[in-house]
């Protein structure tokens, strides 16, 4: 599902959806009817304005979806921001930060 979702999503010729973002996960609940699609957009500034537009989307992303997977029912989709990666970028960056001045003290107390 969350393949599907991504590949409807790239062939769509909306401006506001682009840019580097993944669809990350689609939790599906058990009678088929809703599906949560995480999304996560590298670009802060673009952001709430990709989230809105797939969410306007929706409908045609879901009935792009019932025809390429074979479901009983093709599930509603609800949209949310995932931060986790952006987050993962944040916590390398400071610890780049971190590590030279950690080094930098060390060699300062072995001379």
């Amino acid at each position: 599902m969350r393949h599907a979702i991504d590949a409807i999503i790239r062939e769509m010729n909306d401006p506001r959806i682009g840019g580097t973002y993944a669809v990350t996960r689609a939790d599906v609940t058990r009678d088929l009817r809703w599906a949560k699609v995480y999304v996560s957009v590298l670009e802060d500034e673009k952001a709430d304005e990709m989230i809105g537009a797939l969410k306007k989307a929706a409908g045609y992303i879901r009935h792009e979806l019932g025809q390429r997977v074979d479901l009983r029912y093709t599930p509603e989709l609800l949209f949310q921001r995932d931060r986790n990666i952006a987050y993962g970028v944040h916590i390398a960056q400071v610890l780049k930060e971190v590590a030279p001045k950690e080094e930098e003290e060390k060699d300062g107390a072995e001379e």
